[in-house]
């Protein structure tokens, strides 16, 4: 089969699976183009909504709230998508989420870590799916990616109402986070790995990949887990995993786990190009010894209660990265147009009418952020980070532009 790809992984992928499933994988990803997806922040905007807007949307099989887009919008210059209401997510690494939802059917508060949480689709999803009162720890320990992991939580988690889950970003290696040692119901530990699942997208990564590397990869993934391990409760929940299709890095790890840590292995389940919708990604769920059902969250058993909440906080202390905002704004709130919304999101002088003082900007009602009333305007508070450097528009936004 002649393809772009790196041969010995053509071959890898002909000795893992049947030969109609990997030259179907191949073809895949040498002669097409990836799907393109969407979950909405339930707590912001209602699927009913966008699909009354929107009836070209598919929905995502395995995920609620997601869906296919017949083709990929300019994202940046919806003020929705800076407001939190939706993340751009790959499809296939949806899939967690019906396996937190089954593994947890009762909605008491529980602890969850991920891991390796930069840019943030996996954190923003699991923050939707918790139980009000839960904590989230998104984790990412290279300082640059975690203060994109920051900004993506923040936005998501702005205008929520108070007793929504909490979510602090921290910036640590695995064997630094002895504070949570069986405190975890739910781990996530979307690994580094040797990226198979980018050969769509990224040359790069083809460029980079070889069997040397996957093994390194391997063996990296099972230092990282043996690191983190510790920190789930009894009975809690690991979801590991990866964006490859080869055998050593997803089926030998998880048998791995439950052979070297004492995990069970609940289910696994393999996306694949040409076969699944989405790119490449692979994900197991497996269970920690011990644990009963009546057990709560926290630590010894109990609710994550205030008291047990607090205690974890200053467990993770100091962290460089406070706990992402979420309780309400009771500053007068300014309904801002399309236009005037990318003025805003492009830190630009806005000449809005507002009354004196600290203003909360809207979009569609949705928060964007913070100004400051001066009469016939108001000055853009709109953090310098975040803000849409290009004074280029092709207009778009999910739900339309006014």
């Amino acid at each position: 089969m002649q393809t772009g790809l790196p041969q010995d992984f053509v071959r890898l992928m002909h000795e893992h699976y049947d030969a109609a499933t990997a030259d179907a994988l191949c073809h895949a990803l040498d002669a097409t183009e990836p799907d393109v997806s969407i979950r909405l922040n339930p707590r912001k905007l209602s699927a009913d909504e966008v699909l009354a807007c929107r009836p070209d949307l598919e929905p995502v099989p395995w995920c609620p709230n997601a869906f296919f887009l017949p083709a990929r919008p300019a994202f940046t210059f919806d003020p929705l998508l800076h407001a939190g209401a939706y993340y751009v997510q790959e499809a296939a690494s949806m899939a967690i989420a019906s396996l937190i939802t089954k593994a947890f059917p009762v909605p008491s508060p529980l602890l969850a870590l991920d891991l390796c949480a930069a840019p943030g689709g996996k954190s923003t999803l699991v923050q939707s799916l918790l139980p009000d009162g839960s904590l989230l720890v998104s984790n990412e320990p290279v300082p640059k990616r975690a203060q994109v992991l920051r900004e993506n939580m923040q936005k998501w988690m702005m205008g929520q109402p108070e007793e929504a889950p909490r979510c602090i970003v921290t910036q640590k290696y695995p064997h630094e986070f002895g504070a949570l040692t069986g405190r975890a119901d739910l781990l996530l530990t979307d690994v580094p790995c040797s990226g198979e699942g980018m050969f769509r997208k990224d040359e790069a990564a083809r460029q980079e990949w070889s069997l040397e590397n996957v093994a390194k990869c391997q063996q990296r993934q099972r230092d990282i887990l043996s690191d983190i391990w510790h920190v789930l409760k009894p009975g809690g929940l690991l979801i590991y995993s990866t964006c490859t299709f080869n055998r050593y890095e997803d089926e030998d790890n998880a048998r791995w786990i439950c052979r070297e840590l004492g995990g069970e292995l609940l289910m696994e389940r393999h996306f694949l190009p040409g076969r699944d919708r989405g790119e490449g990604f692979y994900v197991a769920a497996i269970k920690a010894p011990g644990g009963g059902e009546e057990q709560g969250a926290g630590g010894e058993g109990s609710p994550l209660s205030p008291q047990s909440l607090d205690s974890i906080l200053k467990s993770l202390a100091p962290c460089p990265l406070p706990l992402a905002p979420s309780p309400a704004d009771t500053s007068p709130r300014i309904e801002l147009s399309y236009d005037e919304a990318l003025q805003y999101l492009r830190r630009e002088a806005l000449r809005v009418e507002a009354p004196r003082g600290p203003v909360t900007l809207c979009y569609r009602g949705l928060v964007l952020g913070p100004g400051k009333g001066v009469g016939s305007r108001i000055n853009n508070l709109y953090p310098e980070a975040w803000r849409i450097r290009t004074t280029y528009t092709t207009p778009f936004s999910l739900l339309g532009t006014d």
